[in-house]
């Protein structure tokens, strides 16, 4: 059979029913080869970076495999943020790009270039993926190909890149002589390496969670990464143990649950920092606990708890802030271990309802947004809750970058069952369009809602007629404040209110006639009185929806961590007495 032909129906054994593309030369023969498929469908993207974060929205929620495939050269060099964005956050997805002929290829030739858009891609992208290969031997291509899929899986998931050139691409094969990776030496050393919890890990992290009044869990973005949802949720259930969650470990717990406790950080809900920074015991599953999570002071980072820290990858245990206990493992194994010893024990051992109730009422007393509304002036956090009210279980809510996008991190209230999609490491503007698309074909049947700013709307704003084009289910609500917020805000903290580029010199187009003009239903929502009749009009709509919602241009993120203050100390600042008050450990004492 044709090579080009084998890579396809390999990627439709594991279970992938959707490429995103946009075509060149350089692929044509692999997309010829999905030409009449009934299997697998072509989605054709208008830029390759779109197709890249379609394919990470595609493998978040089909939790196997993501793929996406671009030509050489500027194709391949378009996939990159989201190639990157896939390897920051964990996501397997497996990225295909055509390149010229072998013999046009200028391999360790000491020119720039030999054939037109010849790209060393493979050199470029290996950074940020956890295996590149230019396949130049079309007898290995089974090889590479098993190697790439089960290392984008494997440990720790993230991307993986396969460079294919055009004669390559066009060889006859025989796939029974193919030599497979999973016969290899290559491929045993792989399976030895995976690490395990020992009985002696166990039992320690137990004895200190039985000693512990005021215990948190840190839910990361290891536990949908690591396959452990279900475990985790078991795990809560079974000891009832408060939740804080980082950006990427939002959706593991629907906040309708007891436990759940808020998003922690720098732009995190006041009351989750509080329990954080109350907390005797901290129980840390797949996060890495970068800045955003720690602020600037990781020294006072939960400074009066016993911490325990679970990861898959070695490195990022005691980077940042030292554990008391570090367990190297995969979270899925470590939840289904220390459930089994918990369950046991014929006791009742775990109540925290008096440590729940100081958390509830802090979430009263201190609620995200701002808590003086003017009448009729719309107040994002506040409409974050309307909106998440007015959705149904099972939507899939996908976020872009910007100030709206902890303004629902914040204060949109999942339901059981629903999905919240975060760009985290990487944080490029222009994700959520571009990954709803992604999901939504992943997910037929689901309602997707896409949560994006003016800013990050317009950097894919071209994929709007991709979506009508589909007839997709997506309903999108732009938070127009008509600046590029969160800079803005950073600027009025910093700069002296020197609003270079995001006021001064940033422009926004009316959004309503240019997703009318790509065939959209269009709609605007610019005061309180009408916000709930037309967020029902938008959702009870049939296919695509484009809602346009009106700020005022002075919008900001509250509560907000500031340099140089332990994550209780938020702005606006409360008085010190009040914050003192609050505290049941250490109050934070060095001068600002």
């Amino acid at each position: 059979m044709k090579l080009s032909d084998y890579v396809i129906d390999c990627i439709r054994e594991q279970g992938v029913a959707h490429v995103f593309e946009m075509i060149g030369g350089a692929i044509a023969h692999l997309l010829d080869s999905t030409y009449g498929k009934s299997d697998i469908e072509c989605v054709s993207i208008h830029h390759e970076q779109a197709a890249a974060f379609a394919a990470e929205g595609y493998a978040r929620i089909n939790g196997k495999l993501g793929v996406a495939m671009a030509t050489s050269g500027p194709g391949a060099l378009n996939l990159l943020t989201g190639v990157g964005s896939c390897y920051f956050d964990s996501i397997p997805c497996l990225f295909i790009t055509g390149q010229v002929n072998t013999y046009e290829y200028k391999f360790d030739r000491p020119v720039r270039q030999i054939g037109f858009q010849e790209t060393d891609i493979v050199s470029i992208v290996k950074p940020i993926v956890k295996y590149a290969e230019l396949v130049v031997d079309p007898l290995r291509i089974r090889y590479h190909l098993e190697k790439a899929i089960f290392i984008a899986g494997h440990g720790r998931p993230g991307p993986v890149l396969l460079d294919l050139p055009m004669d390559v691409q066009r060889v006859d094969i025989d796939p029974a002589t193919l030599e497979s990776f999973f016969d290899s030496e290559e491929y045993r050393q792989y399976q030895l390496a995976i690490p395990i919890c020992t009985s002696e890990d166990m039992a320690e992290v137990v004895v200190r969670l039985k000693q512990a009044k005021r215990p948190v869990i840190l839910a990361g973005g290891g536990i949908r990464a690591g396959g452990a949802a279900e475990e985790f949720r078991s795990f809560v259930d079974l000891t009832g143990i408060p939740v804080v969650h980082s950006l990427m470990g939002l959706d593991v717990l629907p906040a309708t649950h007891p436990s759940s406790v808020g998003l922690i950080g720098s732009y995190g809900n006041r009351y989750s920092n509080l329990a954080l920074a109350n907390c005797d015991f901290l129980l840390i599953l797949g996060s890495r606990l970068d800045t955003r999570q720690t602020g600037t002071r990781p020294d006072t980072f939960a400074r009066g708890a016993v911490k325990v820290h679970v990861d898959i990858e070695a490195t990022e245990l005691n980077q940042k802030v030292k554990a008391d206990f570090v367990i190297h493992a995969d979270v899925k194994s470590f939840l289904i271990e220390i459930s089994k010893i918990l369950q046991t024990n014929k006791e009742k051992i775990f109540d925290y309802s008096a440590w729940l109730q100081t958390i509830r009422g802090n979430e009263s007393k201190y609620p995200s947004g701002n808590t003086v509304i003017k009448e009729s002036i719309i107040e994002p956090n506040r409409f974050m809750e309307l909106l998440s009210s007015r959705s149904s279980e099972g939507d899939i809510i996908v976020l872009d970058v910007g100030q709206h996008q902890m303004w629902a991190s914040q204060s949109f209230r999942l339901l059981e069952g629903q999905r919240l999609l975060n760009a985290g490491g990487m944080g490029a503007m222009g994700f959520a369009l571009p990954a709803a698309l992604g999901v939504a074909k992943a997910s037929p049947g689901s309602q997707v809602i896409v949560i994006a700013g003016d800013g990050g709307i317009q950097v894919n704003i071209q994929e709007l007629h991709t979506i009508v084009q589909h007839k997709l289910p997506i309903k999108i609500f732009v938070m127009n404040n008509n600046n590029l917020g969160m800079v803005r805000q950073f600027q009025d903290q910093y700069f002296e209110g020197r609003r270079q580029s995001t006021v001064q010199g940033y422009s926004c187009p009316d959004l309503v006639k240019i997703a009318r003009a790509f065939g959209m239903k269009a709609l605007m929502i610019d005061s309180n009185e009408q916000a709930q009749l037309t967020i029902d009009e938008a959702l009870q709509t049939e296919g695509p929806v484009f809602v346009e919602v009106k700020l005022e241009m002075d919008t900001t993120v509250n509560p907000k961590l500031a340099v140089n203050r332990p994550i209780e100390d938020m702005s606006p600042y409360l008085d010190r007495t009040e914050l003192n008050s609050l505290m049941l450990n250490d109050i934070d004492t060095k001068e600002e």
